[in-house]
């Protein structure tokens, strides 16, 4: 995956996480489906964004940047900074 791609994919989970959060504002409750998909973009976003970081670093430190693949969500949300 190629960052162009990566960062088409953000757009893409961003889009549908303001549609949601649109949804349950207008509705004044949100069902567990809702929430649950919350979760799942969000997690997802962290995922490529953390995707996206490791890509550039290994580029501007003269590494190939395909050889970063994307790591678990439990290792982006485990993550330390």
């Amino acid at each position: 995956m190629d960052d162009r791609t990566i960062l088409s994919r953000i757009s893409e989970l961003v889009d549908e996480e303001h549609r949601l959060r649109t949804h349950a504002q207008q509705v004044e409750n949100s069902t567990d489906e809702d929430r649950t998909r919350l979760r799942d973009l969000e997690e997802s976003l962290d995922q490529c964004w953390d995707l996206l970081r490791r890509r550039r670093a290994a580029r501007q430190a003269g590494n190939d940047p395909d050889t970063a693949g994307a790591r678990s969500v439990n290792e982006v949300e485990k993550y330390l900074q």
